[in-house]
């Protein structure tokens, strides 16, 4: 009789934790998950990753540092930093300088261009349009202003040019509000 009972109630669990297993499963790791949305997903390979998610992975792996990121930039560091509970680092400027509060887009003079397709190839978001020996365009509601198609890239001088985003009512942002320091709280 005792086995049966432990027979059942064996099984009973079994049949538990196979269920909740599936019911309460977590994809991925969630502070990846955190840092990768904290990121701004221009996806433009200046933090030395191929992409904000494999950047995130580094980080929460602790392979690479919370600084490499210029579109971030000093913003996006202290929010990593207080997410992970680091000291907030300066931007590495080995990766690049950041651009905190003003929007950047690529920009191809057109008269210049001579349809290499370079730039169209790097082009981490395919903001830029066109074809072989053709003319080429960017879409400004898709370029993140990552700089990777200007030159050295291109073999043409001052063909592409990264230019301010003109503010207007539609794209105008408010600034994130100062967090308080955790010590003047206390």
């Amino acid at each position: 009789m005792a086995i049966l009972i432990l027979t059942l109630l064996a099984l009973i669990f079994g049949i538990a934790l196979g269920y909740f297993a599936i019911r309460f499963r977590v994809e991925g790791d969630p502070v990846v998950e955190q840092i990768d949305a904290l990121l701004p997903q221009t996806q433009c390979a200046q933090c030395g990753f191929p992409g904000c998610r494999p950047y995130a992975e580094a980080i929460a792996t602790q392979n690479a540092e919370i600084n490499q990121c210029p579109p971030g930039g000093d913003d996006g560091i202290k929010a990593i930093a207080d997410l992970l509970g680091r000291e907030v680092v300066p931007l590495n400027p080995d990766n690049g300088t950041a651009n905190d509060n003003l929007r950047m887009v690529a920009v191809i003079n057109e008269e210049t261009c001579i349809g290499c397709t370079k730039c169209v190839q790097v082009c981490p978001v395919d903001a830029i349009v066109g074809a072989a020996k053709q003319k080429h365009n960017v879409i400004d509601e898709y370029c993140t202003g990552c700089e990777l198609c200007i030159p050295p890239l291109c073999p043409v001088e001052d063909c592409i040019q990264m230019q301010p985003v003109e503010v207007t009512i539609s794209n105008w942002k408010w600034s994130l509000p100062v967090q308080p320091n955790k010590e003047s709280v206390a």
